[in-house]
């Protein structure tokens, strides 16, 4: 049975979340009365908590089957949606399930089944198909972001799974974009409209241009990155081979970053994100698989390393800075003799000005051998760090917890010291590994 921590103002305090933004609380109202809701507003609003407020009211904390079945696109929101819905305490159980990680942990984790479970479609069919659990008592689904299921074609197991859902009586479809037809099989009859993406949040945002004098704009990067100074942010490019070669560059310039697209492993490109949240990176090097999808903090800046060859690429990308109501710049490396596509006008020359370098990161990642399966907590390992590390409350940067394992930020400048001190220590009954994260 779930525990009583389960109203709004409870679970905003928790999420130290001082007040909703009025997108947020249209949703509520809305999901909340009606039975068929779409709902559109812009990359990095707050559409996860929008939707997952109202459904937490209408789970029934006697039911021991699954209750509601939120369908992604991409593993990585899968795991951002987890994670929050983990964060609000509301005591009922959440699992994620996704490809490219083992069949058999999500078998281990659905054993138990949630009251909530999230899935890319392929992976959540597969479960459904193999009757590892009852769709009976699904009565509500959410398609997040689901043109961009849509997109990547996850049409035919999106419809797959709707036939088998008999008892469903409430859908929910979000999207960051305008205009996106909507499948039939959906049945999604005189659905509630909440559209926020005419109103301009990104009126703070800036596009600026920065002129390469050669084809390779390597060096005009650099300057835009010693310009912005030691500012987390995400250098777009469109090719995997792309981003070896700017990588290596910023090997080479010793500017700390983290790759992320798809054709790494879903471990590596977890890891990439944990560090860019906590610090340890700065720079995320990224497709446009991290123009949406993904839990990244506030961001002042992006470069276009390469234009996206469309507007809604384009506007996606953009959407990682000048959020809600913050200022942020968009950079668009340009070759001088490169036209910019017909979507992109009236853009002004950047003004840089130099800094003499980027400083090295103030943190680094540990990680831990031991998550929540082993019943390890936040507080047990603020703990461990406290008494046994003698660290202050400054020195503990961000704790990730995972199923398996966990994350912790600290000082760059003492985290060796507090592996060979911590490694091999005591969690719970658990004897843990602590090593730095290369």
């Amino acid at each position: 049975m779930a525990n009583p921590i389960k109203a709004q103002q409870d679970i905003l305090n928790k999420l130290q979340i001082k007040a909703l933004y009025p997108m947020q609380e249209d949703a509520i109202i809305t999901i909340t009365s009606t039975k068929n809701t779409i709902l559109l507003s812009p990359t990095g609003t707050g559409k996860t908590l929008a939707f997952l407020l109202p459904l937490i009211n209408v789970l029934d904390p006697d039911t021991t089957e699954i209750q509601a079945l939120i369908i992604v696109p991409t593993r990585e929101l899968a795991i951002q949606i987890e994670q929050v819905t983990r964060n609000m305490g509301t005591g009922f159980k959440v699992n994620a399930v996704y490809g490219g990680r083992p069949m058999s942990k999500d078998k281990l984790e659905i054993k138990h089944k949630p009251a909530i479970l999230i899935g890319t479609p392929g992976r959540i069919l597969d479960h459904i198909d193999s009757e590892r659990f009852s769709t009976e008592s699904i009565k509500t689904l959410i398609l997040d972001e689901f043109d961009k299921s849509l997109e990547i074609g996850f049409e035919d197991e999106m419809s797959s799974i709707l036939e088998k859902l008999p008892s469903l009586d409430r859908r929910i479809l979000t999207s960051a974009t305008q205009g996106v037809k909507i499948p039939n099989f959906v049945k999604l009859e005189q659905p509630k409209i909440i559209n926020y993406l005419d109103k301009k949040k990104n009126s703070q945002l800036q596009i600026k241009k920065v002129l390469s004098p050669i084809k390779d704009k390597l060096d005009a990067l650099l300057n835009i990155l010693l310009h912005v100074g030691n500012k987390p942010g995400i250098i777009f490019c469109n090719l995997k081979d792309s981003i070896a070669g700017v990588s290596s560059f910023l090997e080479k310039n010793n500017i700390s970053h983290t790759c992320f697209y798809g054709g790494i492993e879903q471990k590596e490109r977890e890891r990439a994100l944990i560090k860019f949240r906590n610090g340890t990176s700065q720079i995320l090097l990224a497709t446009d698989l991290a123009a949406r999808g993904i839990d990244i903090p506030e961001l002042k800046f992006i470069i276009h390393y390469e234009l996206p060859l469309h507007l809604e690429e384009f506007t996606h990308r953009n959407g990682r800075t000048a959020r809600v109501n913050e200022k942020g710049t968009a950079y668009i490396l340009q070759w001088k003799k490169q036209s910019l596509p017909g979507f992109i006008s009236n853009v002004d020359e950047a003004n840089i000005v130099f800094q003499e370098k980027r400083e090295a990161p103030f943190w680094q990642t540990l990680f831990i051998s031991g998550g929540r399966k082993d019943k390890i907590s936040k507080g047990d390992i603020a703990g461990l760090f406290f008494k046994q590390g003698n660290i202050t409350k400054e020195q503990l940067g961000v704790i990730e917890l995972k199923q398996d394992c966990a994350f912790v930020a600290v000082p760059d400048t003492i985290a060796d010291a507090l592996v060979e001190k911590l490694n091999n220590s005591r969690l719970k009954k658990k004897k843990v590994r602590i090593t730095v994260l290369l």
